[in-house]
């Protein structure tokens, strides 16, 4: 049967829930695994594994990886293998399907964490180590479309781990309130041009967190990818928004990762929209311990937001590539480009506006990664425009 199946989902996320709750406050020195969580982690991996997922967590995780992980957890958080794999296991159709439950996953699970990381990254290998932090100036990069004919806009994002938490499967209610007094504290200071207000998720009119999601500037509930890798519990307890008076500048507390540092405008001054992420990054960087890894770069809850975690993204318009789609594909992949729908992915395209971003967060400098993107994308302009008059 399907682990797709809604009956199937719903009681796979009621015993994954539960599950993470007994064990977050197991020995730090490691309990053993339950003889109902390996059950529960085997009948799951033959599904997997007779299923027709194009998934990086069926495609590497052969059964020598699982019987050797299975038993396993990390020492501080006693998270097991079933943390990092549920929603890929829910998920057949999942892209990635692994998420790290805390940043020790990252090494106690390394022979399945490593070759998916290598995979998706393109080339960041085992024995790689993520360059020092150098985010340069973004005014070496030119406006990709200053009569606006095809970018709507532009969005420059990071994610950050506060030292000391684990990720959201090991996150307790208190945790996710002690979190987020800090990351408002450290929000409300900031001045200037990233001066602004913290908006809590518990308590707000539904009205104002209707407008704010619609306009793009506030996350939702309801990823069955998240929620079944354990990113919804207690929701909203702990979760909110910053948003500067100019409403340029956001920072998402304890969506996907503890912190979301974003910075966005309308048109295609990638340059400008990046200098203030790495602005606002700084001055929270003071007020704020963010964990970095020596060989992994920034900790985050999803492998493919490591390194230096940077996601630039444009809401673009191409509208005679997007009728060449496999013209397209071939672009994207010459540019180490991910395409998705207009809110991100999971998503449609709606009004031919797709949201083009840099693939890889591994292995180059932030400053690298923007130009790799501002590159990539002033090639698909360059393209369509050949397209149109051909």
């Amino acid at each position: 049967m399907l682990l797709n199946s809604k009956p199937r989902l719903e009681l796979r996320l009621i015993g994954l829930c539960t599950h993470l709750a007994t064990h977050r406050y197991a020995s730090k020195s490691g309990d053993k695994v339950s003889n109902e969580v390996l059950q529960q982690m085997e009948d799951d991996f033959k599904n997997l594994s007779e299923s027709k997922s194009k998934s990086l967590l069926k495609r590497h995780l052969t059964k020598e990886i699982f019987d050797k992980l299975k038993t396993k957890t990390t020492p501080s958080f006693n998270s097991t293998l079933l943390h990092c794999i549920s929603s890929g296991l829910c998920n057949h159709d999942s892209g990635v399907g692994l998420y790290a439950p805390d940043p020790e996953a990252y090494k106690v699970f390394a022979d399945l964490f490593d070759p998916v990381i290598e995979d998706y990254h393109k080339c960041f290998r085992k024995t790689d180590k993520q360059p020092a932090t150098s985010f340069g100036k973004g005014k070496d990069f030119e406006n990709l479309d200053p009569d606006c004919n095809f970018i709507v806009s532009t969005r420059v994002r990071c994610g950050r781990a506060i030292v000391g938490y684990p990720f959201n499967p090991c996150l307790m209610e208190k945790d996710y309130k002690d979190l987020e007094n800090q990351i408002c504290a450290a929000t409300m200071s900031l001045t200037g041009e990233y001066k602004g207000s913290y908006m809590p998720l518990t308590g707000m009119d539904k009205v104002v967190q209707d407008k704010l999601i619609e306009d793009h500037y506030l996350f939702k509930e309801g990823d069955r990818f998240l929620a079944a890798a354990g990113a919804s519990r207690f929701w909203p307890t702990g979760r909110g928004i910053f948003l500067n008076d100019a409403k340029n500048f956001l920072v998402w507390c304890n969506e996907e990762d503890h912190i979301r540092i974003i910075s966005m405008e309308k048109g295609g001054d990638l340059g400008k929209v990046y200098d203030r992420m790495v602005g606002g990054v700084e001055a929270l960087g003071k007020k704020l311990k963010f964990n970095r890894d020596e060989r992994l770069g920034f900790q985050t809850f999803c492998p493919t937001n490591l390194g230096t975690s940077i996601r630039a993204s444009v809401h673009i318009k191409l509208p005679n590539l997007m009728c060449q789609p496999d013209h397209m594909e071939e672009l994207a992949q010459k540019y180490r480009l991910q395409i998705r729908g207009t809110s991100g992915e999971h998503s449609e395209a709606k009004g031919g506006v797709h949201d083009i971003s840099n693939q890889r967060r591994m292995g180059l400098t932030e400053y690298e990664i923007i130009k790799e993107m501002h590159d990539g994308i002033k090639g698909l302009i360059a393209a369509e425009c050949q397209a149109k008059s051909s």
